[in-house]
């Protein structure tokens, strides 16, 4: 089997580019007077130590030793006639390590001087990119990754150069506070069409010169709109003087919830840059690789005598879904589970609720990865004990394909109908960081599962007799700031077997107006509920906007959020804030879900009465 494909990865999947190469040997006591590159000769195993250790870490692509080894820059060390025979056992270390499990990138850095009038002419840099992309493919580079570069101008000569050996390339940009390149130029002219006459980049990047969350701001607004896909490698931050020495203050979980953000915008690469290492892409790894492009692989061949059948229809499946498939308006109320095991508070909130008319109980799945009492257990002892519909949240992150069946069929049998598929965030959000996640599947593919029992059969073509009688829901995200793709996998859901679809909490009902236009102009019509929270303070408005996926609260609703001066008066501001947005709403969804602050279901019923 031929070794794996960069463009067919980043098709599928996010993908794990690994960390800095010369913040780790500087780690390891080689100092600035020493070339770097040069150690792939006289201390392989020290630069191979560094690609195990990336490799381990869950990168998937490493990064040759490579990155100042050309004739230019190799000259201030006597070594400018090594730069092939250097790039050559760059390339072979990270071979040897990667093996035929993940990609090698040849590193190609600047020249060291800018090329064109005054600098190195063109026909001379060719000759020196030429010798080191030779020397990469031929030590087993799979493709060339021209970093760091300010200049278009002087990364053009490179991608001649690959072009003419016929080896695939990344193009990145080293970028500033400001957004625009080192040199100053905006990156989208660093970025505008290369010549007709060259082969497109397989991506671009950005690495170098900031840290994640300045690297964020200034590509907000390009990622979304990119003209090929975008890998992003942050430095660790801006090195801090402590006690006489330069420290970077970017902790791996900070890169990890950056990457989250990064991969949210739509990049379809991440990594890190000066400062990062192997303990940086752990957690980026275990972030991005758990959530991001997980389907599971249904047996499509059944056992003899074994046949899907016609579900039960979804205005059937229970109450809830009558009223839903009938185009009746719905409230319901979300209610975590307690820390604890006791549940009595939370059935009593259940009959307030129940007794306001509310049409369900919405019971989350360890939201923010917390550890609480079982969700289907609170949810059958709300149903059993006070009466009313639960809609409940089942999520990816605990149990693996078997035991997610076994509790879609614990499910059943314990008389639940109404169920919310949703992904689920990873432990690293919580407080339990060290937990492994399992995430066999993502939400698509548990709508999959779900779905399939439904019809009668397993994940694994087995029989299920009776077919469970589950209203499918799936989640929605109209603020998502990648929102063809939000758009494409919302529409993978209802082909999947979504009933209906709640939302993440809404603040501009704007944003939630345009994503209902989109998915009924492609033709999806399934009941869209939308999701509110009513607001309890700027504080509280302030950890939604940072801290949660998906939610942005904007400036306005902040500012009148910042001019309540009171506890009870944000909380009326908030409350109104809700039932101006559910107004606005109305016409266009099928019902709302309202969040418990801080579990006040008060404060719910207030936002849903008249």
């Amino acid at each position: 089997m031929g070794r794996p494909d960069l463009a067919r990865w980043i098709a599928e999947r996010v993908v794990i580019f690994d960390g800095a190469m010369g913040t780790e040997l500087y780690q390891r006591h080689q100092f600035v007077n020493v070339c770097y590159e040069h150690l792939c000769v006289t201390q392989p195993s020290l630069v191979m130590e560094i690609h195990t250790a990336n490799k381990n870490a869950g990168a998937d692509v490493l990064t040759t030793n490579s990155f100042a080894a050309n004739r230019y820059k190799l000259a201030a060390h006597l070594l400018a006639d090594q730069a092939r025979e250097i790039c050559r056992a760059s390339a072979a270390i990270a071979r040897e390590v990667a093996r035929d499990d993940v990609l090698v990138a040849g590193s190609v850095g600047p020249l060291g001087q800018p090329i064109g009038a005054g600098g190195i002419d063109e026909h001379d840099a060719d000759a020196a990119f030429r010798v080191a992309i030779e020397g990469l493919v031929e030590g087993g580079a799979d493709l060339i990754i021209f970093e760091t570069f300010a200049r278009r101008a002087d990364v053009l000569p490179g991608i001649r150069a690959a072009a003419h050996i016929g080896v695939p390339y990344i193009v990145s940009a080293a970028v500033n506070p400001l957004g625009l390149t080192r040199s100053g130029e905006s990156v989208e002219s660093f970025f505008a069409p290369f010549p007709a006459d060259l082969p497109p980049p397989v991506m671009i990047g950005f690495n170098c010169g900031v840290g994640p969350s300045e690297m964020l701001a200034g590509l907000e607004a390009f990622i979304p709109k990119a003209p090929y896909p975008v890998l992003v490698q942050p430095n660790a931050g801006a090195p801090q003087m402590v006690n006489d020495r330069m420290i970077y203050m970017t902790s791996p979980e900070y890169l990890a919830t950056y990457a989250q953000h990064f991969v949210q915008l739509g990049a379809r690469g991440v990594g890190g840059c000066c400062g990062t290492g192997p303990a940086h892409i752990r957690e980026l790894a275990a972030g991005v690789k758990t959530i991001h492009g997980r389907h599971v692989q249904i047996v499509e061949t059944l056992r003899e005598g074994v046949r899907l059948v016609d579900p039960k229809p979804a205005g059937e499946c229970s109450r809830f879904g009558s009223r839903l498939i009938a185009g009746e308006w719905v409230a319901t109320v979300e209610i975590v589970p307690p820390l604890g095991w006791d549940l009595e508070k939370t059935l009593e909130k259940s009959a307030i609720c129940r007794d306001a008319g509310v049409d369900a109980i919405n019971i989350p799945d360890g939201p923010r990865a917390s550890c609480r009492i079982s969700p289907m257990i609170t949810a059958i002892h709300i149903e059993q004990q006070v009466g009313i519909e639960v809609v409940l949240h089942v999520t990816c992150r605990d149990r693996n394909v078997i035991g997610v069946q076994s509790d879609l069929l614990g499910c059943a049998a314990g008389g639940l109908r109404n169920l919310l598929i949703i992904t689920g965030d990873p432990p690293k959000v919580g407080d339990y960081p060290f937990a492994t996640p399992v995430f066999d599947i993502d939400s698509i593919g548990l709508l999959r599962i779900a779905s399939r029992l439904n019809r009668g059969v397993d994940v694994g073509g087995q029989p299920v007799v009776p077919p469970t009688p589950f209203l499918l829901g799936c989640g929605a995200d109209p603020s998502h700031l990648d929102q063809e793709r939000e758009v494409s996998r919302f529409a993978q859901k209802v082909e999947n077997g979504a009933h209906y679809a709640i939302t993440q909490p809404v603040f501009d009902p704007d944003v939630l107006l345009r994503f209902i236009d989109r998915v009924r102009g492609m033709g999806i019509t399934i009941p869209i509920i939308a999701g509110i929270w009513p607001l309890a303070s700027l504080r509280n408005a302030e950890f939604l906007n940072n801290e949660v996926p998906g939610v942005h609260v904007p400036d306005s609703i902040m500012k009148r959020m910042a001019g309540a001066v009171t506890k009870e008066s944000a909380r009326d501001e908030g409350i109104a804030i809700s039932r101006e947005i559910r107004e606005r709403v109305r016409p266009y969804v099928a019902g709302i879900q309202v969040s418990a602050p801080f579990g006040n279901v008060h404060t719910s019923l207030r936002v849903i009465e008249p």
